[in-house]
């Protein structure tokens, strides 16, 4: 048996040099944390209160009906066309089913499905920060080189998030692919406005950059806010590929089902990429989703209105005890201010949150390629029952 120098020798060898630029999850590795430690979780964004029952009961009969073999490999058709059928009524673009859809395992599958099949050695992928974690990771798989473009918050707690267009507009460049937009953002909950959307469009056609855009809480909205996928403004439509899923609108988070939208040409590349990745999503499941997706609106607006509701539970329990939040304007996150609490590292703090403390957050440098610019923020989420957030609010008062 070799000596334990030699033995890591051996291994790192054998590694590949993709892996240098990033680091495992943190918002998975603080679940983790959250169950060794018997913390009320509110790191991970995924629901503990049940699924609707019609799709879980779809999911059932589907199984039972044994469609339980593989789908053509972009996707059952019924749902495909569903998809087709929700864009159409909620954007009012056009979309063939059969040529710009495709179904993938998450929309976690369709980013990194997107950015292989479009993206070159040497290309550039702008990335506004802070940003969901994967984006970063994803571009490199890819072989581009991310550009970071600042979201700065807000000075009042009910503002929203900004960015300096003069900056976004030094991040388009020569070799600049593609821009990821995610809105309603996470980690921030930032919903970007039709002004900025308009500039961002401004400038992906005088540079002729894509858009690739994640809109999984296109539904989760707040005070007012109003979602705009870009693609539905003039000259984006056939530069824009669109990632959604019915993870977070339909609390299904470990179905895996998403997909991408996408013009002919574009999803003809992304679709050689998801053959290969994953064949398909689960079968029973994008049956059951098709049913999900045929909801009426009274379904979404009740999502929102159950959603604001947990949101205003969770935010006067964080300040209360000292954080100071940037109210979201969508998505299920709250950013957290944590310099009240005397700690220089985010990392620091989340681990004695979770160790002594029992309540499981996500600390904030792992949204920014520089962790200085994140070490006073975490981000908790309320995407879970009453009871849950109010055990949490119980043990936070430690804090105070």
């Amino acid at each position: 048996m070799p000596d334990s120098a030699t033995q890591n020798h051996i291994e790192k060898q054998f590694l590949s040099d993709r892996i240098t630029f990033f680091t495992e999850s943190a918002i998975r590795d603080m679940t983790r944390q959250a169950l060794l430690h018997n913390a009320v979780n509110l790191s991970q964004g995924f629901p503990d209160f049940p699924a609707p029952q019609e799709i879980k009961r779809a999911a059932q009969q589907a199984i039972e009906r044994d469609l339980n073999q593989y789908t053509i490999t972009w996707g059952a058709r019924n749902l495909r066309q569903a998809i087709a059928a929700h864009v159409k009524e909620w954007h009012g673009l056009n979309v063939d089913p059969d040529r710009e859809v495709t179904v993938c395992c998450g929309s976690t599958e369709g980013m990194i499905s997107t950015l292989m099949a479009l993206c070159n050695a040497g290309d550039e992928v702008i990335i506004f920060e802070p940003f969901y974690e994967n984006y970063r990771p994803d571009t490199f798989l890819s072989g581009a080189q991310p550009q970071f473009v600042k979201l700065r918050p807000p000075a009042a707690e009910k503002g929203d998030w900004t960015f300096d267009e003069r900056e976004l507009r030094a991040a388009f460049r020569p070799h600049t692919k593609a821009i990821i937009l995610n809105t309603p953002n996470n980690p921030t909950g930032k919903v970007f406005a039709r002004a900025e959307l308009e500039l961002i469009r401004d400038l992906c056609v005088e540079f002729n950059v894509l858009a690739i855009t994640d809109e999984i809480y296109e539904h989760i909205l707040y005070d007012g806010a109003t979602h705009i996928s870009i693609a539905t403004l003039d000259g984006m439509r056939e530069r824009t590929v669109t990632i959604n899923s019915v993870s977070k609108t339909f609390s299904v988070t470990g179905w895996r089902v998403g997909w991408v939208i996408a013009p002919p040409a574009m999803m003809d590349a992304i679709r050689k990429v998801h053959d290969f990745l994953t064949v398909n999503a689960p079968t029973p499941l994008q049956e059951a989703s098709a049913i999900a997706l045929a909801f009426p609106r009274s379904y979404y607006q009740g999502l929102a209105a159950e959603y604001r509701a947990r949101r205003d539970r969770l935010v006067p329990a964080l300040k209360e005890v000292g954080f100071r939040c940037l109210v979201p304007k969508g998505a299920y996150y709250v950013m957290a201010d944590i310099s009240k609490f005397g700690f220089s590292d985010d990392f620091a703090f989340a681990r004695h949150l979770v160790e002594n403390i029992g309540v499981a957050c996500v600390p904030g440098s792992s949204f920014y390629h520089d962790p200085k610019d994140g070490r006073q923020l975490v981000r908790f989420t309320f995407c879970k029952k009453d009871e849950t957030l109010d055990a949490a609010a119980e043990r936070l008062r430690k804090l105070a």
